[in-house]
């Protein structure tokens, strides 16, 4: 089923767009996208469908391939393009469909875009397609089946096989169930589950959740990494905080405060440590992409130290001016002190990447994303806009903003 959003003129350079928000193509056929050209496309429609016959993601590339062929029998200029995303969908999956959706625009230099799709986790994505390039139609596709129970069936039980569908299914009541158990068991009653589960929807629904599993992927314990035993000396600190944190709740609870009272203080005492906690981490975090020679990305946590002291200063004095350690115009002293701090630590470091990257000879250099696609060379630099400008295969220009580097080596590597 077709719904078309405008009007397309036969002069306009169309552009077919599939996509697989959770990269099934290359979890099972090891296919990077994107996908360019006819040819490209049907080869990697071809091997999924032989790696998984049921995968609805082969039907969208067949599809995508079939209205191209039509499109070019009626005389339109138009080409195809399937771009993927990332298993855990999310963030990850978004800011990769727009880094490849970028480049499919930079090189084939479309006008409309036929957004072909299988369904409503493709359709999530039309935002972020509408905001760079004018759909001209959208194409749903819908793989016919006898009964359609039967089908609904079988698609639930094949989304409950995928691990990100089957951690919300099973894994968030699983630990409900578990935390009420243990909080029942130790006689905290119903408040600590409820909260640490609040805590996690607050997470999910900021968007939190995606990057804090990447900035865990190189939290390893190895005894051959260095990085070993500042993260285990992390891991001690964050026991002793939850210690600390909740004998202070339970001191105070039974001393006769108030909930609130008593809460303020177990917060306290759990952020008492915070600060080695971070720096322990960062360091190795540091030594991690040293040993990964990802040294660019080292300057990135000048920034999170900067981050870290404003909101560790400001939610520890908020909560010595609560149980009345300290005068509120000491709050505000100090709240304004670590503003300054963090601002002053992330402009240094902001200072010394820019200036690493006028020194570094650049030119010339291959530019490939974190999947290893080589998105071009680098043509220069624009310090004053902080973007790196990179001329294509096709000869034309791209900017990427300097944020988004993590490899400076012989080639230059991007996210």
């Amino acid at each position: 089923m077709a719904r078309s959003r405008s009007r397309v003129d036969k002069s306009e350079r169309l552009l077919v767009l599939a996509v697989d928000v959770d990269n099934d193509l290359y979890r099972k056929t090891r296919i990077s996208g994107p996908l360019l050209g006819r040819v490209q496309n049907l080869n990697g429609a071809t091997q999924l469908a032989l790696a998984d016959p049921e995968d609805t993601d082969a039907n969208t590339m067949f599809q995508a391939v079939k209205q191209y062929d039509e499109l070019k029998e009626e005389g339109y200029i138009v080409n195809i393009a399937t771009i993927t995303g990332a298993e855990s969908e999310g963030y990850t999956a978004d800011r990769e469909i727009t880094s490849q959706l970028e480049q499919v625009i930079a090189q084939m230099k479309p006008d409309v875009c036929i957004f072909v799709t299988d369904g409503a986790s493709d359709e999530r994505i039309l935002p972020l397609v509408e905001s760079r390039i004018k759909i001209g139609s959208v194409k749903s596709v819908t793989v016919k089946q006898s009964k359609a129970l039967e089908s609904t069936y079988v698609a639930i039980l094949e989304k409950l096989k995928e691990p990100h569908y089957a951690r919300i299914v099973f894994g968030i009541p699983a630990i409900l169930f578990l935390l009420f158990a243990v909080s029942y068991s130790i006689g905290l009653g119903w408040q600590l589950p409820v909260g640490i589960v609040g805590l996690y929807l607050l997470i999910k629904g900021f968007g939190l959740e995606d990057t804090m599993i990447e900035s865990s992927k190189g939290f390893g314990f190895s005894v051959e990494r260095m990085s070993f035993v500042f993260y285990l000396s992390t891991m001690v600190f964050l026991i002793a905080s939850i210690f600390i944190g909740v004998s202070n709740y339970l001191t105070q609870f039974k001393a006769g405060a108030s909930n609130t009272y008593a809460i303020a203080y177990g917060l306290e005492g759990f952020m008492l440590l915070l600060p080695f906690m971070s720096v322990l981490y960062i360091l190795g975090r540091v030594l991690d992409t040293k040993a990964k020679r990802y040294v660019f990305k080292n300057f990135k946590y000048g920034v999170y130290v900067g981050s870290s002291i404003i909101l560790w200063v400001m939610a520890f004095s908020s909560l010595a001016w609560l149980i009345g350690q300290i005068y509120f115009g000491q709050f505000l002293l100090l709240t304004l002190a670590a503003i300054i701090a963090g601002i002053v630590i992330s402009t240094i470091s902001g200072f010394l990447r820019m200036r690493i990257l006028r020194t570094k000879r650049l030119k010339n250099k291959a530019v490939v994303n974190e999947l290893g696609t080589l998105l071009g060379k680098v043509a220069g630099v624009d310090v004053r806009r902080g973007s790196l400008v990179i001329n294509t295969n096709f000869g034309n220009p791209v900017r990427y903003s300097v944020d988004r580097i993590v490899e400076i080596s012989d080639k230059i590597v991007i996210k």
